[in-house]
């Protein structure tokens, strides 16, 4: 007998957009109606969070009649759907229950259409008998979650992909995760309007999958410090998440996969849903790698996103900043400025706290030999001249900083030379977390914040 399976949409459309996977699920003859439950939630609600939605799923499941209590079950989620059962699983913490997550176009980390509200993208899709994206059936909280770079992702990644407790481990213990992506947007004028580049029509390639590491550039420590930059990474035999691939889908945009899946998708959702084992898992990766080889090999650009917070050593935002990488080919002179190229990035400020930005960068032109050096550079202003920010300091430096903005570099080129770290990972998001000191100023004499008469 398999195990129920719940259908987690990200439409508020009482669940008519997965209706084409349950009679898919049933045709394969594995699965009867009785099998399948689609959830349904309200998001229109402004005062309504995702959080709150999860809060919900938990109560509508405790309730169902068609799932004993404790029995478990697996999830294919859609969207918005992914950050619902991501957010259940870290309140609730039933990670046993859940078998395997199939994540169809996951918002795993939000979509760059969130910010721009429902009034634009309803005026963008109306009339469209194609899907449109589920914010249009979004109220300001959710839509809030959903931003690019938000304090709710980033929080979330902290608690079931960066925290102590394993939440996608390699055993039957936690759930295993299956991530798909279609590589084509919206056709037409629609797909010209809404289109951004590296996503499939709503949420971001590199933002779908759960294989998420995070980076903290802590200025605050002296430059020799071995610990000024460090690179969570644990092994697959511990966090399974770092070992779930991007998986693209050819042909397919982030309405057609649900709409109108094909058959090869279909096939790899079959076969994920009947990996029992790690070493099940491994084979599937490795083999649905194998067969998508060639999609991959035809999406020339590939990126990568960072979400970065900067905070001070009080763990307090810092608000104004400028982030910038520049890259250096072989047998250049790194002191000499001239040489250092800068990389383009399409940045994303979080509109409710702008200490939290998504980056998005095209990893096509830096996944090459010829890279020898690598730097960034970090701006930051306190916005007034009582206070400045500083790096790693100490009573016996000479420092007579007195501006209130400061530039600060880091080399990343020791990134580029150790086969152990790797900074660049296509289709992946990376967390970078930046640390500075924030003093009054003058730093050496007396400030003016603070004095004795």
């Amino acid at each position: 007998m398999p195990i129920p399976i719940i259908l987690i949409h990200g439409y508020s459309d009482k669940g008519q957009s997965f209706l084409k996977w349950k009679q898919l699920l049933i045709a394969t003859g594995k699965y009867t109606a009785a099998d399948i439950h689609i959830c349904s939630y309200r998001t229109l609600t402004n005062e309504v969070t995702i959080k709150d939605v999860a809060e919900g799923f938990d109560r509508a499941l405790r309730i169902n009649t068609g799932i004993s209590a404790d029995q478990p079950f697996d999830a294919i989620v859609h969207s918005t759907g992914m950050l619902v059962l991501r957010s259940w699983l870290t309140v609730f913490g039933r990670h046993q229950r859940l078998k395997h997550i199939i994540a169809l176009a996951p918002a795993s980390f939000g979509s760059p259409l969130a910010h721009k509200g429902r009034s634009w993208i309803g005026s963008i899709f109306k009339g469209s008998r194609e899907l449109g994206p589920d914010f249009l059936e979004a109220g300001d909280l959710v839509l809030d979650g959903l931003e690019l770079g938000s304090r709710f992702t980033w929080d979330l990644a902290h608690k079931d992909l960066l925290g102590e407790d394993i939440f996608y481990g390699p055993t039957d213990k936690t759930p295993y995760v299956f991530t798909f992506c279609g590589n084509k947007q919206y056709g037409g004028l629609r797909g010209a309007v809404v289109g951004s580049p590296g996503t499939d029509g709503t949420v971001r390639w590199s933002g779908a999958s759960l294989d998420t590491r995070k980076i903290t550039l802590d200025f605050t420590k002296h430059k020799d410090d071995e610990n000024r930059y460090r690179i969570t990474d644990w092994p697959a035999h511990v966090r399974a998440n770092l070992a779930m691939p991007f998986i693209p889908v050819d042909g397919l945009n982030h309405a057609s996969i649900l709409e109108n899946p094909s058959a090869i998708l279909v096939g790899f959702v079959m076969d994920a849903l009947s990996v029992t084992s790690s070493s099940m898992y491994n084979d599937w990766i490795k083999d649905t790698l194998e067969k998508s080889a060639e999609t991959i090999a035809g999406m020339q650009d590939k990126y990568q996103q960072f979400l970065i917070k900067a905070a001070d050593e009080r763990g307090d935002g810092i608000n104004d900043y400028n982030l910038q990488l520049y890259k250096m080919g072989k047998g250049k002179d790194p002191e000499n400025e001239h040489n250092w190229e800068p990389i383009k990035i399409d940045v994303h400020s979080y509109s409710s706290d702008n200490s939290y930005r998504c980056f998005h960068i095209n990893l096509r032109d830096l996944l090459g030999d010829d890279i020898e050096n690598l730097k960034l550079e970090f701006m930051a202003s306190s916005g007034t001249v009582l206070l400045g920010y500083f790096d790693y300091t100490s009573e016996d430096e000479n420092i007579l900083q007195t501006t209130n903005h400061t530039t600060f570099t880091m080399d990343l080129s020791p990134l580029l030379k150790d086969a152990a770290v790797k900074f660049f990972y296509p289709f992946t998001t990376t967390l970078i977390e930046i640390i500075l000191n924030r003093e009054p100023l003058p730093f050496k004499s007396k400030n003016e914040i603070a004095w004795f008469l």
